[in-house]
């Protein structure tokens, strides 16, 4: 969807966020939707949890399975979806590998990305295809197509006999756009294809961020659920969940799924028990007006970078936290040149954001609005953006 930019305004900030984060108060973190930033209360709660762990490592360890259950459901109520079908994990990049190892794939299947899928997501369906003699396919979706159903016809445009598994974002990092819509995912799955989508920003943007009919969703809650790192999700549908196969064998294996994608041993576990207290924060602050502020924001902070900085908006997704602008030609076409202008925004202007050289080659750059972010922060970038361009 195309805004008219020129009707956006900051909204005002939510006095319950104020010292809700212990971020560098001299930088401006416009990069949210990579690594999340930990609210200091659930910081607390994690904290506990580490404190206990070390009084007693061999207690802790004892029960860690039944905790890690009992935390599994309360996530899965705040997901809304059932938690008999839902496993903890670290992040996507864990989920994406446990979820193609378990689909059977032959010579001549093919496995179907975009070319707005995430890198390391990609990767892994390509490395997948080289090892089973199946072939993979990227659909190609115009950066500026310019609403859902551009990107449906897109993807549908890709599918053949052939297509055996779809890997799709639900939101893709790079544009920030919607791709593996609820009726893409239906409309995959009557035409016999595994659908796999990649949820990474939906836990705690999206009012209902699992999608029901697909058949691998996977999704991040260190995000935008204030989750601590690294705290992710993996919901299997029904049919697949005696044949998940775990990318370890532990103790827990005989329990089967979701037991056995969970337990990897001694590791630190804290995390995803503290991961229901991030959800608990975010129904507190109230989930609409958090939604409210950080999309009206992302929406402001995409007009200051067009209008200040001359950039080209890219389509944005309705109810996204998160924007993307057009970086002019040569100076984010390649990786090399994107982390040195990333690297300069930091070092002479303390700001973090993120891009990535796009698609078509011209480079691309995506900020993301949370609630301790200020409509001043983008008007800086915007003008740190020119300096840079000037030079």
């Amino acid at each position: 969807m195309v805004d008219d930019l020129s009707t956006l305004e900051p909204p005002a900030p939510l006095p319950v966020a104020d010292g809700l984060f212990s971020l560098a108060p001299e930088a401006a973190h416009l990069n949210h939707g990579s690594y999340g930033a930990v609210p200091v209360p659930v910081q607390r709660v994690q904290e506990r949890l580490r404190v206990e762990h070390e009084l007693d490592p061999d207690g802790f360890f004892a029960d860690l399975p039944d905790r890690i259950a009992g935390a599994r459901t309360r996530i899965a109520a705040e997901l809304g979806t059932d938690p008999g079908r839902l496993a903890l994990v670290a992040n996507v990049t864990e989920a994406v590998a446990i979820a193609l190892d378990t689909v059977p794939l032959a010579p001549g299947d093919r496995i179907l990305v975009t070319d707005h899928g995430y890198g390391a997501v990609n990767q892994a369906a390509a490395r997948k295809a080289a090892e089973t003699g199946a072939e993979l396919v990227v659909a190609p979706v115009p950066l500026d197509a310019p609403d859902e159903e551009s990107v449906r016809e897109a993807v549908l445009a890709a599918v053949d006999g052939r297509t055996a598994v779809a890997v799709l974002d639900r939101i893709s990092s790079l544009t920030a756009r919607t791709v593996a819509a609820p009726r893409l995912v239906a409309e995959l799955r009557e035409r016999g294809v595994t659908t796999v989508v990649d949820g990474a920003h939906a836990p705690g943007m999206l009012p209902a961020p699992v999608d029901p009919s697909a058949d691998f969703w996977f999704g991040n809650l260190h995000k935008w659920a204030f989750a601590p790192r690294a705290t992710g999700v993996l919901a299997v549908s029904p049919e697949w969940t005696a044949r998940v196969r775990p990318l370890a064998l532990s103790w827990e294996h005989h329990r089967g799924f979701p037991a056995c994608v969970e337990w990897r041993g001694t590791c630190d576990y804290t995390p995803w028990l503290a991961a229901p207290a991030g959800f608990e924060l975010l129904r507190g602050l109230g989930q609409e007006a958090v939604a409210g502020h950080n999309a009206a924001l992302a929406g402001y902070g995409q007009r200051v970078l067009v209008e200040r900085a001359g950039l080209r908006p890219l389509p944005a997704s309705p109810g996204v936290w998160m924007r993307t602008v057009r970086l002019p030609a040569g100076r984010s076409d390649t990786e090399a040149q994107t982390r040195a202008l990333l690297a300069e925004l930091w070092r002479r202007y303390a700001i973090r954001a993120t891009g990535r050289p796009g698609p078509d080659g011209g480079g691309l750059l995506r900020v993301s609005a949370q609630l301790y972010n200020r409509a001043a922060e983008y008007e800086r970038l915007a003008d740190a953006l020119v300096e840079l361009f000037k030079e």
